[in-house]
This record gives structure tokens, sequence and C-alpha cells, in this order.
């Protein structure tokens, strides 16, 4: 899928729903769980997960948190979590630390 900025992305195998903030131009496979998300908000009748994750890509998503590699450029933030672990590619997306704020001293 070439994926586009404000596109909500629901997961097939799990409640996890995303908005995808930055990415490049070109082909990505964006998943959650093992298994590649669709586009939809996760609220619509089709939504149920139907798929099962993979066991190794349970590290869950949490709410509010955005999931970003800078190397590809691509930012998601999660607006549902869920048990299954974010991936681009294949890889599990790291999620994104705060920036620290300057000392005031």
């Amino acid at each position: 899928m070439r994926p586009r900025v404000g596109q909500m992305l629901a997961s097939t195998v799990d409640t996890t729903a995303v908005i995808v903030v930055r990415c490049p131009d070109e082909e990505l496979e964006i998943g959650c769980g093992g298994a590649a998300m669709v586009e939809g908000n996760g609220n619509g009748a089709g939504s149920a997960a139907t798929g099962t994750a993979d066991p190794g890509l349970t590290g869950g998503s949490l709410l509010g948190k955005r999931y970003a590699d800078d190397e590809l450029g691509v930012e998601l933030l999660c607006t549902k979590p869920g048990p299954g672990t974010l991936t681009v590619n294949g890889v599990p997306l790291p999620m994104k630390t705060a920036k620290p704020l300057p000392a005031s001293d």
C-alpha cells in the first residue's frame, strides 16, 4: 500500500487503529501483530478482528503514543490501543521518545 498523511488504518488481528502522521511517497507494508493493516478507523461493522496475531509480535501499542522510523520517514499515531506490535515492512516500529527540554539553569 502507498500510505498518505491523515490516512486511518485498522488492524485485522486486534483492536489497534492508527493515523499516518508522516510517510514517504513509496510503497510500504504497515502491519500490526504480523498482519497488514487495512484502511479504516476500526469502528465500522467490518472492524472485528478476522485473523490471528503472530505470537512474536504482541508487544502492544499504547493510546496517544507515536511510533516512528526516522530512516524510512514513517510516523504513526495510535488512536486505539491493542496487543499487536506495529510494523513497517515486517520490522517493529519503536515508540517515539519525547525530545528533552533545554535546561533552565
